[in-house]
């Protein structure tokens, strides 16, 4: 989840649902409240520990973590002299994603195709807006950990790409280097001024995770057919951001003064102007969905354990 949630254009929630521990993220997180410190005082640390599933969101967000700070330079090293590959496995893990999450729909009427259309539009309509300029203002870091954690968890809508759309992205990445750079160099003041930031984009995080776990539980536990119409339509529209051919309109200034891609159009792997690479992207695709076909099974098997 960490790793796709690094990548404007992939989600970590997508990788939550077809790994199968979606549903108990979403009914962990709505779960955890106050009531832990009286289970506590009344039975002891480990017994309120395990009544509220923390272990699994240790584990999990542990994981994200140590992700995204071990491998955000990885991935970015590989868009950069990768790139039709890396999107190419990214559409095939998306294709296979949508046909998952799809065939899970029980009742098909027209409200669930309604939703499905809905969802696409409005997921396709997110990929092609200009983003914004990067704001200087703290308190808008508080804003953007709100939506983009909520996009995080939504299969379909990367939670970094939402960031980019906000003009926070190069801010929170900025402020992430700079509190690895002042950990090296032993600066306490960068420390400082870095912990801070991400101390108010974190509050940020969690105030929309709890929000929105809670309407997603809801969601699940109604109207569940209805919430998967509308997880799958999100996937779809999301192909547009990850289609392997892109025509750069313009372009920004990243943190590290690099000039990369700001808006960009999806073409046909003919009009793209350098090598194609069309049969090593057919290859990325069908590796992206067997991948996606592989976790699939691993989870299908641990359930049946």
């Amino acid at each position: 989840m960490g790793a796709a949630d690094v990548v404007p254009g992939v989600s970590g929630g997508t990788i939550a649902f077809i790994s199968g521990i979606y549903e108990e993220l979403i009914e962990t997180i709505h779960n955890v409240d106050m009531g832990f410190f009286k289970i506590w005082k009344k039975e002891g640390f480990k017994k309120a520990w395990k009544h509220y599933n923390l272990a699994f969101l240790t584990a999990l967000f542990g994981g994200v973590l140590v992700s995204i700070l071990s491998l955000a330079k990885l991935i970015s090293w590989l868009l950069d002299n990768h790139p039709i590959a890396v999107w190419s496995f990214f559409f095939g893990l998306i294709i296979a994603s949508i046909v998952y999450v799809g065939k899970q729909i029980s009742k098909w009427n027209w409200i669930t195709f309604v939703a499905i259309i809905a969802a696409t539009v409005l997921s396709y309509t997110i990929t092609i807006m200009e983003p914004v300029g990067s704001p200087e203002s703290t308190w808008f870091l508080f804003f953007a950990g709100c939506i983009a954690i909520i996009a995080m968890i939504l299969p379909g809508i990367s939670g970094s790409f939402i960031l980019l759309l906000l003009g926070a992205y190069e801010t929170v990445i900025g402020v992430i280097s700079q509190f690895l750079d002042s950990i090296k160099n032993l600066d306490g003041s960068m420390f400082l001024d870095a912990f801070l930031k991400m101390l108010v984009f974190a509050i940020g995080a969690v105030v929309g995770l709890k929000a929105f776990s809670k309407v997603l539980n809801w969601m699940f536990s109604n109207h569940k057919n209805l919430t998967l119409a509308i997880l799958t339509g999100f996937m779809i529209g999301a192909l547009n951001k990850i289609w392997p051919w892109k025509e750069v309109l313009s372009f920004r200034t990243n943190h590290d003064g690099e000039q990369v891609p700001f808006l960009e159009k999806s073409i046909l792997p003919n009009d793209y102007s350098g090598d194609a690479q069309l049969w090593l992207a057919i290859l990325f695709v069908v590796i992206g969905f067997l991948t996606i076909f592989t976790l699939e099974r691993v989870a299908v098997s641990k359930k049946s354990e």
